[in-house]
């Protein structure tokens, strides 16, 4: 049989016995050669041996090294992620030191009230601390939708969806409303979720400058023929700077040029109008003559995701289409609850905002009075103090910290460079005597980080 298993004839045994008799003598030959003969063989090229990839190589990784070393050099520690000790609230422990904070966006003060705190355990309590699925699957409980109607209830809307992270609402939502032929008109200063967003989502995206409603204006009269949908974003109160748009005038542009307005009101719920309920209640705008508004939960409400809340319609479009909603898994118990608990406080307290509103505006005035930059701010829970360059801002926050501030620096790229800041967020539990505080260390620094040599000595 041959090796295949087929029959062999005479011929093909003689063919066989001969191969083998030429393989034996090619052997003998070889193993008599001398060796240098053989050494003179060129040897096999060595193939280059196989490795993991080395993410240091990548030249964002070069750039974080390079920022670690500069601040080495300026004699500063590091600001980021610095282990805070107990709940965030008007003060902050660090190292075990106790700092006055305004780097925690605990607006109302509602991070550990004891209301808040009691509802988040009694969930645990019921249904564990994750809900272990997608909401559309088996995820879905009953203080998932107590939370969102709740949530549009207080907003003046049909309907809400919550989410499990707020950057990625914004992400998925645009994503899904938008295509290839569609246009997302952004304001230059909107979030990065909001970019992102439409960036994934393949529509034409234009930044337009900032709170300039007559751009846009004349900008769609030019070109609104050239998309099928167009969505405009703007925020209720800006993260980085804390001013806030003309709603009406968006309002009345996106009207006239049959588009979707989007805002993002992550910093304005429970901060602006009288009752906390926005910057529609603030300028008095209907709610239902906006398409689409996004929140967070992590902000006014103490907890951890976002939302969006608008028509039924919108709502139910987002829950059966919507990758960040439809693959994710839902919003834990216990952080629904603890959110569903602050919004009860917040509608039940309204004099919190009042106290909020009331610190925003101190400390803005006490910032001016003291010569600070604050920018745009309007003094609401958002103030900057802005410094010039990133290196500047890094020395100003390392400064204030070891007086007794906890307020962190904004750099580039998360603004542009000659606007890296000190960014200041304001609660309604700060004392005024807190924020006076706070504002004297500022504008006692500012001269000696400005002055400060970029290389310590």
């Amino acid at each position: 049989m041959s090796e295949d298993g087929a029959p062999q004839d005479g011929q093909g045994r003689f063919a066989a016995a001969r191969r083998s008799a030429l393989l034996e003598q090619l052997r003998a030959a070889r193993a008599r050669r001398p060796a240098a003969e053989q050494a003179e063989r060129p040897a096999p090229a060595r193939r280059a041996a196989r490795r993991s990839f080395d993410f240091s190589t990548l030249p964002a990784h070069k750039q974080m090294r390079m920022q670690r070393a500069a601040a080495e050099m300026m004699g500063i520690e590091p600001p980021f992620f610095r282990v805070q000790e107990g709940y965030a609230a008007q003060t902050c422990v660090i190292e075990g030191r106790e700092l006055l904070n305004f780097s925690s966006y605990n607006y109302l003060g509602l991070n550990g009230h004891p209301h808040v705190r009691a509802a988040a355990k009694a969930a645990i309590d019921r249904y564990g601390v994750s809900v272990s699925a997608s909401r559309v699957v088996a995820g879905e409980r009953d203080l998932h939708r107590r939370l969102e109607q709740a949530l549009a209830r207080f907003l003046g809307v049909e309907d809400a969806a919550a989410f499990v992270s707020g950057h990625a609402t914004n992400v998925t939502a645009i994503g899904t409303l938008l295509g290839p032929r569609d246009l997302a008109l952004v304001d230059a200063l909107a979030h990065n979720s909001i970019y992102e967003g439409a960036r994934l989502s393949g529509a034409t995206r234009i930044t337009f400058p900032h709170n300039d409603f007559a751009w846009v204006d004349d900008f769609l009269t030019r070109r609104r023929g050239d998309f099928e949908r167009v969505l405009i974003a703007v925020e209720g109160l800006y993260s980085m700077d804390g001013d806030a748009p003309d709603l009406p005038a968006f309002v009345e542009v996106k009207s006239r040029h049959d588009a979707w307005l989007m805002v993002d009101e992550a910093h304005a719920l429970g901060v602006l109008g009288a009752t906390g309920r926005g910057i529609a209640e603030a300028q008095g705008v209907d709610p239902a003559s906006v398409e689409i508004w996004m929140g967070t939960l992590s902000k006014t409400l103490s907890s951890c995701g976002g939302y969006i809340a608008g028509s039924a319609a919108l709502v139910d479009l987002l829950k059966a289409t919507a990758p960040g909603f439809v693959y994710s898994v839902g919003l834990a118990a216990p952080l629904t609850a603890a959110a569903l608990a602050a919004l009860e406080v917040l509608e039940a307290e309204p004099e919190r905002v009042a106290r909020l509103q009331r610190n925003g505006a101190r400390l803005l005035e006490r910032a001016r009075a003291a010569g600070l930059d604050t920018g745009l701010s309007q003094g609401f829970a958002v103030t900057p103090v802005i410094v010039g360059d990133s290196a500047r801002a890094a020395i100003l926050s390392d400064m204030v910290r070891r007086r007794g501030v906890n307020a962190l620096p904004i750099t580039f790229p998360a603004v542009p460079e000659k606007q890296a800041r000190l960014r200041f967020f304001v609660s309604a539990d700060h004392a005024p005597e807190q924020i006076d505080r706070a504002v004297e260390i500022t504008a006692a620094a500012l001269p000696e980080a400005l002055a400060r040599p970029l290389i310590a000595g």
